[in-house]
């Protein structure tokens, strides 16, 4: 257990620049969300936002346009940014393909002639991801209650605890989700490029079907498929509770993928 906490340590430091710039932009990010919501708020400029925009989106955000086009929906906007999910899903995916990259380099010739089981540096990775990805979203929780409490006015109408706290964990097991499957990858590949870029590529598609899914009826026979399928922010914003069946495929697919990436790893080739 000493060996395993000294190589998750190890790791956490080889990333923590990384880890720490991402995580003061995220919460940096949440507190410019909440000025901005507040500069619309005081001039009453949320219904004419509304009119700017094409009826294509609105039929896409379907009965969480009015719900979204609020001071609580433009706070909370941050969880579910495409640019903010994107690079989430881009940190998670670097940590993920780190096992390929120390083979590549030959880093883990020095690991492993230290008396560590090969099993340890994939559980070492995935309690990396694990911590990486409660300290991101606890960062962005952060810069919220910092922004609603030194900025926002106290009838404005905050999102409550509750809300933030459904939107940061349905975020957070689909950081994981992707982590594992980008982590199963990786150890099939021999090099990290190519695991990076099937991974980043299987997102990207996975993406791209949920949202064609949502305003084309015929693209819903394959949507299913997509981890972003079960983040559902919106529904959330609208008051909606935090589905169970979310949590329990999200989860399904992370234990899965890292499971997998257990057995590839444990019977591939480490030598570079």
């Amino acid at each position: 257990m000493t060996t395993l906490v000294a190589l998750v340590v190890q790791l956490l430091l080889r990333v923590r620049k990384l880890l720490l710039t991402v995580g003061v932009v995220l919460a940096a990010f949440q507190v410019v969300l909440i000025l901005q919501a507040n500069s619309i708020q005081a001039s009453n400029s949320f219904a004419k936002i509304g009119d700017l925009l094409p009826p294509f989106l609105r039929d896409l955000l379907g009965p969480s346009f009015a719900m979204f086009l609020t001071f609580r929906g433009i706070v909370c906007l941050g969880y579910f940014h495409p640019v903010v999910m994107g690079a989430l899903v881009s940190v998670s995916v670097t940590l993920a393909t780190i096992p390929v990259m120390e083979i590549e380099t030959g880093f883990i010739d020095l690991v492993l002639a230290r008396p560590v089981t090969r099993h340890w540096i994939v559980t070492r990775s995935i309690l990396v991801a694990l911590i990486s990805t409660i300290y991101l979203l606890a960062m962005m929780a952060l810069g919220t209650w910092l922004g609603l409490n030194k900025f926002a006015a106290k009838d404005a109408g905050w999102p409550s605890v509750a809300l933030v706290g459904s939107l940061a964990i349905n975020l957070g097991l689909l950081m994981l989700c992707w982590a594992a499957i980008a982590m199963a990858i990786a150890c099939a590949c021999r090099r990290r490029s190519s695991a990076g870029a099937i991974a980043g590529l299987l997102a990207l598609t996975a993406y791209l079907t949920d949202y064609v899914a949502r305003a084309w009826k015929p693209a819903e026979s394959v949507a299913w498929l997509s981890p972003f399928r079960y983040y559902t922010p919106f529904e959330l914003v609208m008051g909606s509770p935090l589905p169970a069946k979310n949590l329990y495929v999200l989860g399904g697919i992370a234990v899965s993928a890292f499971a997998l990436a257990y057995l590839l790893y444990l019977r591939r080739d480490i030598s570079h």
